[in-house]
């Protein structure tokens, strides 16, 4: 597929990816569940990121989320019931920072999207791309102290410090409350808010901007940055298998799904 093709739909009824003219968009479209993630949508995200890649034709690639409630709600909790232990957990994290690590490293510019709801792993996601247009009914968190009793990879945890510094990352993970709009704007976390209603156009605006700009020297600013980034990012494969492996965590994931209010024992 080439950007010079009308608009098309490829991918799965759950994650559609779609190439206009030099943009490549992938929509997370499961609205119903506030667009969490299956297993089958992040190995098509990856799918997406080679698709984008491999065609010249494609100047930018943009992460949206189907209709207006969310970007990407976390993962598809129903998904953590089938975990077994700690290794279960690692071998999870280890995935995500596998495809938000293929995120990062796409060639070309990537953009999201944002309106609603972009909490755990959608928040990792948004953080992943160069750019971010949100609306003024965006919110950003990682509530998982109070819904699973999980815990993030370093790796994600790091992108979150560089992007909102170590407080603000702190007070995110530790009082599970989600940053507003405006909260995360002034962060620095956006690059443009805009009206809700506004997002397409001002999206569009932006990705055309892009389309028209050297990709060489796109390329080799988001080349330096990820380089940076990588740098000093420690090992916590024991840090995510005792938390993953924890009764809190099973614990966690019963009550979020049956609807009640997990009791912590810290074990």
């Amino acid at each position: 597929m080439t950007g010079g093709q009308p608009a098309s739909d490829v991918g799965t009824d759950e994650l559609l990816v779609s190439v206009d003219g030099p943009v490549l968009t992938v929509t997370f479209n499961r609205p119903s569940r506030h667009n969490a993630m299956t297993w089958a949508m992040y190995d098509g995200l990856v799918e997406a990121c080679e698709q984008a890649d491999r065609d010249d034709d494609v100047r930018a690639m943009v992460l949206t989320g189907a209709g207006e409630k969310a970007f990407v709600a976390g993962t598809d909790i129903g998904q953590f019931a089938e975990f077994e232990g700690g290794a279960d957990g690692v071998a999870y994290e280890e995935h995500v920072d596998a495809v938000i690590n293929r995120l990062i490293q796409v060639d070309k510019p990537t953009v999201a999207a944002v309106s609603g709801y972009c909490v755990g792993a959608g928040l990792g996601l948004a953080a992943a791309c160069d750019l971010r247009v949100a609306t003024q009914s965006a919110q950003f968190g990682v509530p998982i102290a109070r819904t699973l009793g999980n815990c993030l990879a370093p790796p994600i945890q790091a992108l979150l410090v560089h992007h909102l510094g170590p407080t603000r990352t702190m007070d995110l993970l530790l009082t599970a409350r989600l940053l507003s709009a405006e909260e995360a704007d002034g962060a620095g976390f956006l690059t443009r808010l805009v009206a809700d209603g506004e997002l397409d156009s001002a999206t569009r605006e932006l990705t055309e901007r892009l389309a028209g700009h050297a990709p060489l020297t796109m390329w080799a600013a988001k080349e330096t940055t990820r380089r940076f980034l990588a740098e000093g990012v420690p090992d916590g494969t024991d840090i995510v298998d005792r938390v993953y492996g924890s009764e809190d965590f099973r614990s966690g994931v019963a009550a979020f799904t049956s609807g009640r209010r997990s009791q912590w024992r810290g074990r």
